[in-house]
C-alpha cells in the first residue's frame, strides 16, 4: 500500500486507473506493452504492479487514432519504432486516398439504390404494356462495351451471356456489382431506322462518378424521347417496330441510337427466368413549320 501511495505521489497511475482514464481495457494495455507500443513508466519489482505516467495518454491517443484508421498493430509498431515523420505522413496520404475511394464507392452504391427505388416507383405508375409516351429524360451517363454477339438473333441465352461478360469487365475495373443492375442495350440509329436489329452496345447507367472507373463512359444527352414500356423480353422487337411506326406517323426525326433500358427486374418471386420491366426509347426532334 505504501508503494502504491508513493507511486501515486510521483504522478503515476496503476494500470487499472490508467485504463479507466483512457477508456481502454487492462488487457489492451498489457497487449500494447507486449508489442512494445506502450510500456509502463514503472513496474514494482516485488509486486509486479504496472504504473503509467498520465502523460503517456498522448501515446495512447496516437495508437487509438491509427487504429481508427484501420491500421494493424504491427504497422503502428513499425511506424512508432522508426520515429520517422515522413513515413507517418505517407501513411496518412495513402489512407486519405483509401477513404476517398470508399466514399466514392458508397456514393455510387447509394445512387444505384436510389435508381432502383425510382424504377420500382415508375413501375407502379407505368401505363399498360405497349403504351407509347413522349417523355423528357435528363442527361445520363453510361459505361459500355460492345455486345459480343447479336442476342436479337440468338435469344435470351445470348443476352444473359452478354450481361455476364459486362459484369466481369466491371469487376476488373473495381466497380461494385450493385451498380450493374440498371442495364441498357443499344442499336445504331442507321440499323434501327432501317428495321435491322443488331445489338451494338451493352452498358450500365450511372451518374458522373462513373467517369472515375474508366474511359468507356459516354453521355446520353437530355431531350425528348419517344418511349414504349413492356414486361416481356420476347416482345421487344414487335414493340420497337410499333415505336418506330409511331415516330414516323408523328413526323418525328429519330436522333441517336435506339435504346432498350432495363428499368428493373422482378426475380423476387420467380427464380426460373429474368422478369424484366423495359423501356424502349429513341430521342426525337420535331419538325418546324415554316411561316
Amino acid at each position: 500500500m505504501d508503494r502504491e501511495s508513493d507511486t501515486t505521489k510521483r504522478g503515476l497511475l496503476p494500470i487499472g486507473k490508467m485504463a479507466k482514464a483512457n477508456s481502454v481495457s487492462i488487457g489492451t494495455l498489457r497487449l500494447y506493452d507486449q508489442l512494445g507500443l506502450l510500456s509502463p513508466a514503472y513496474i514494482d519489482e516485488q509486486s509486479g504492479y504496472r504504473y503509467y505516467d498520465i502523460r503517456q495518454s498522448a501515446r495512447l491517443d496516437i495508437i487509438r487514432y491509427m487504429r481508427e484508421l484501420d491500421m494493424t498493430l504491427a504497422d503502428i509498431s513499425t511506424l512508432l519504432e522508426k520515429e520517422d515523420l515522413t513515413l507517418i505522413e505517407d501513411m496518412l496520404i495513402r489512407k486519405n486516398e483509401q477513404i476517398y475511394s470508399q466514399m466514392r464507392e458508397l456514393k455510387a452504391m447509394q445512387d444505384a439504390v436510389n435508381r432502383t427505388i425510382h424504377s420500382i416507383e415508375r413501375y407502379r405508375i407505368s401505363p399498360a404494356s405497349g403504351t407509347i409516351s413522349l417523355e423528357f429524360i435528363d442527361r445520363r451517363f453510361i459505361l459500355s462495351m460492345p455486345c459480343r454477339d447479336n442476342f436479337y438473333e440468338h435469344g435470351i441465352v445470348s443476352y444473359e451471356q452478354n450481361i455476364h461478360i459486362l459484369r466481369s469487365k466491371l469487376l476488373e475495373k473495381g466497380i461494385p456489382q450493385l451498380l450493374s443492375y440498371n442495364l441498357g442495350t443499344s442499336v445504331k440509329n442507321e440499323d434501327f431506322t432501317a428495321g435491322r436489329f443488331i445489338a451494338d452496345q451493352i452498358f450500365i447507367f450511372g451518374d458522373k462518378h462513373l467517369r472515375d472507373y474508366g474511359e468507356n463512359v459516354s453521355i446520353l444527352e437530355s431531350g425528348m424521347y419517344a418511349c414504349i414500356y413492356l414486361d416481356n423480353f420476347d416482345d421487344e422487337i414487335p414493340f420497337a417496330h410499333k415505336l418506330m411506326e409511331y415516330c414516323r406517323k408523328q413526323n418525328f426525326q429519330m436522333e441517336g441510337d435506339y435504346i432498350c433500358e432495363e428499368m428493373t427486374e422482378f426475380n423476387f418471386f420467380d427464380n426460373r427466368q429474368r422478369n424484366m420491366f423495359l423501356r424502349l426509347q429513341v430521342q426525337v426532334s420535331f419538325p418546324k413549320n415554316n411561316p
